[in-house]
């Protein structure tokens, strides 16, 4: 595929620029960096990053930084975003400006991927990262939005599993409502390249044991690709769960944009940057093939 174009806001971060470092070192990516010139280079030079033939861009301004990377996704000079050090609203604004901007017309929502030490498969998770309290309507757009990245990166047919406490559709418990009513979405044929159930509690959508000891018939049967989560919180908490708790390696990116947006904590070691980077690099994959 070559090297995917990143353009990276307020670029003069350590943790950004070692994953960068690390990115580049792969072949996966080339950067354009934008932000302070010389606070670039300092940084660079202390983890050994060669910038001779870095396109650097000097902007010290963390908000015009954002715009100027916007400007190079808009002119064709990078093929998706990252942020570096400035603020994720001031950032965001950046992207959806109303002139030149990266507008679709679609939610923006985070898409992240689990690699589980001793899983079989990776494990993917939205949306735990952007939207809070999504209703039925948004739950959709999510949906969407992770099965359009997932297609274009070749998977042909996606499990998901819509997200509850339990399986029983519970009017206190609009989770359950909102769930059944996407599976019902799914046998009617609105998502073309997934199989879609809910409600189901995680046990049942990672165990076909579980399922049999529950007495629960599933196509899905444990193989799960794709949770579709109720809310931020418990996105944020399954995230979490598995990387402190299950030792997993994470990745994230934000979906919905013209392009991919690596939007990164700064808790994120510079492994998991690498992954993020990744992940949106890989989005050119069906705009190739």
């Amino acid at each position: 595929m070559g090297r995917a174009k990143v353009a990276v806001a307020a670029a003069a971060d350590l943790e950004v620029l070692e994953a960068i470092k690390l990115a580049e070192s792969e072949g996966l990516i080339t950067p354009v960096l934008i932000g302070d010139e010389d606070v670039i280079k300092q940084l660079a030079s202390k983890i050994e990053l060669n910038l001779e033939k870095t396109n650097l861009i000097h902007e010290p301004d963390p908000i015009q930084a954002a715009h100027k990377a916007v400007d190079a996704v808009v002119d064709g000079q990078a093929d998706f975003l990252m942020k570096g050090l400035i603020n994720s609203s001031d950032f965001l604004r950046a992207v959806l400006r109303s002139e030149r901007g990266l507008r679709t017309g679609r939610l923006l929502s985070h898409l992240a991927a689990f690699q589980v030490p001793g899983y079989t498969r990776l494990l993917f998770v939205t949306d735990g990262g952007m939207n809070i309290a999504p209703d039925l309507g948004q739950k959709k757009e999510i949906l969407e939005n992770s099965l359009l990245y997932l297609k274009g990166i070749g998977m042909d047919l996606v499990n998901v599993i819509v997200l509850a406490a339990n399986e029983m559709v519970n009017s206190k418990m609009p989770a359950t409502i909102d769930a059944k009513a996407l599976e019902d979405m799914n046998r009617k044929g609105e998502f073309t390249n997934a199989v879609v159930e809910g409600p189901l509690a995680l046990d049942g959508a990672v165990s076909a044991v579980a399922l049999k000891h529950k007495g629960i018939s599933s196509q899905i049967n444990g193989n799960v690709d794709l949770f579709l989560v109720p809310s931020i919180e418990v996105g944020n908490v399954l995230g979490k769960s598995l990387v402190y708790f299950g030792g997993a390696t994470m990745a994230g990116i934000i979906l919905g944009a013209q392009v991919p947006i690596v939007l990164t904590s700064r808790n994120d070691t510079p492994r998991s940057k690498l992954m993020a980077l990744t992940m949106a690099a890989l989005s050119r994959r069906g705009e190739l093939s």
